[in-house]
């Protein structure tokens, strides 16, 4: 395991993602043209490819590649009930301040405890108000009378839609504990601050795998749990010093958690948390026992105990990240700055290159097709080639520009590979495959190309560092 950084040392800051962010089209401010929509981001052409291919990934990780796990996709307006039971009416809030002459709004456990005891506000000196709690959920109607008992909630959280269906999928799917069971949706909190760009939002995706275990094994799981989901952000590429563990101490559990470990990126703004792992013991279903007044209790018929069939309520470990922090982090990560050419005798200055280095299994684009020039049927031979390889990998196709120029636009959208179409090419069957990291070129026979492209994916191993 590789020792975690002490300090960011990358070449990325927030304001470098965001613009590239805009820039190349993976992310947009919500309603620009308005002003924008604080909290809220659009995901533009590069951006919904890069997403998809993240949580296709994570899906393929906990459903395709686990044999005990299942998947679901559950409704984001659930009875009201269902969060009176899981404690997020009463619970789900944060301590909120205003300050009363610059208006601005504050969590008060995000400001120095001596500015929060003076009532003195961090940006202007003006006096703070109290601090209240605010509940983080957002509320809604259905029906066409806005009546409180009419009243639901968007959901905060993807867990409850998995945790009042899991006796459906037991009886449906005929699953045996140990056995867990995969979601991926949109979830909303009405944040008090949100900041840094898209890590912290009002309206986002999480990726959580809720699994169900034995009462006595969930520790052994728990601690399984952590080996797997560390050993995946290694599998996807992830520079691993910039991953570590963060314990909760007793003062930061939630009142379900009997333990919980977060895994922190290293962030252009600090080490943040990544994705939780949690051992939620029995909490969730036994709560839900006692709202809805149904048995929700596992009946292990496979082992009885003393000749009588085995019944319990199962313990929970959960693992929950954000899709679109992840989104965020995978950008972070992949991003470097590189010298590609010193200073020239005419003092044009050293040529430098921005690059994604994705891994290739995330890269929005897996290929880019590049003819030499646009006449003398280069063009259209490299859309043969372009659409023999679409139905296996994402293309790109551009003609525009000198071919530098055109590597160089690649990069920054972090295309592993291009394959430019020349001359030679008519003439011998083969064209030049580029490799974006080390922006090594070959010579590739036409016919064999797509199996290259796919040894190449399979064998990748990141050369540079942001770091």
């Amino acid at each position: 395991m590789s020792e975690p950084l002490t300090e960011y040392q990358g070449k990325a800051s927030m304001e470098k993602i965001t613009s590239l962010a805009k820039r190349r089209g993976f992310v947009f401010q919500s309603s620009e043209i308005y002003g924008g929509q604080s909290g809220a981001w659009d995901y533009g052409p590069l951006g919904i490819e890069l997403k998809n291919r993240i949580a296709q990934n994570w899906w393929k990780e906990m459903t395709q590649l686990q044999d005990s796990i299942v998947g679901l996709d559950a409704a984001i307006l659930m009875h009201p009930r269902v969060w009176e039971a899981s404690g997020h009416v009463e619970n789900f809030t944060d301590p909120l301040v205003d300050c009363k002459q610059c208006k601005t709004r504050f969590r008060a456990d995000q400001i120095p405890e001596a500015n929060l005891a003076a009532k003195h506000c961090p940006e202007c000196g003006g006096e703070l108000t109290d601090t209240r709690k605010f509940n983080l959920m957002f509320k809604t109607h259905i029906g066409p009378v806005e009546e409180g008992a009419n009243t639901v909630y968007l959901r905060p959280e993807t867990a409850q839609g998995i945790y009042v269906n899991y006796k459906n999928i037991i009886q449906s799917n005929r699953m045996k504990v140990p056995f867990g069971i995969a979601q991926i949706g949109k979830a909303f909190r009405n944040e008090i601050v949100t900041k840094n760009f898209i890590f912290r939002t009002c309206e986002f995706e999480q990726m959580e795998m809720q699994y169900f275990v034995k009462p006595g094994t969930d520790e052994e799981w728990f601690n399984e749990w952590r080996r797997r989901r560390w050993a995946y952000y290694e599998k996807i590429g992830i520079q691993m010093d910039h991953l570590r563990w963060h314990q909760h101490g007793p003062q930061e559990l939630a009142h379900y958690a009997k333990d919980a470990y977060d895994i922190e990126y290293l962030f252009p703004m600090g080490w943040k948390e990544l994705e939780g792992i949690h051992n939620r013991s029995n909490y969730d279903l036994t709560r839900h026992i006692e709202y809805s007044g149904k048995d929700l209790q596992y009946i292990d018929q496979d082992h009885p105990n003393e000749g009588t069939v085995s019944r319990f309520i199962p313990f929970i470990i959960e693992t929950s990240a954000g899709l679109t922090r992840t989104l965020l982090m995978v950008l972070c990560d992949a991003y470097d700055e590189e010298k590609v050419a010193e200073k020239g005798s005419g003092g044009t200055g050293d040529e430098w290159r921005t690059v994604l280095r994705f891994h290739p299994n995330l890269a929005p684009i897996t290929v880019a097709v590049l003819p030499l020039m646009k006449k003398d049927g280069l063009a259209e031979l490299a859309l043969d080639i372009r659409n023999e390889l679409k139905q296996d990998f994402a293309t790109d196709y551009d003609q525009s520009g000198a071919i530098g120029r055109r590597y160089r636009r690649q990069d920054e959208a972090g295309t592993p590979f291009c394959i430019t179409v020349d001359y030679e090419s008519k003439d011998t069957g083969t064209v030049t495959l580029r490799f974006r990291d080390s922006m090594e070129q070959v010579r590739v026979s036409r016919a064999g190309l797509a199996e290259r492209i796919r040894s190449e994916i399979k064998n990748y191993t990141r050369i540079g560092s942001s770091s």
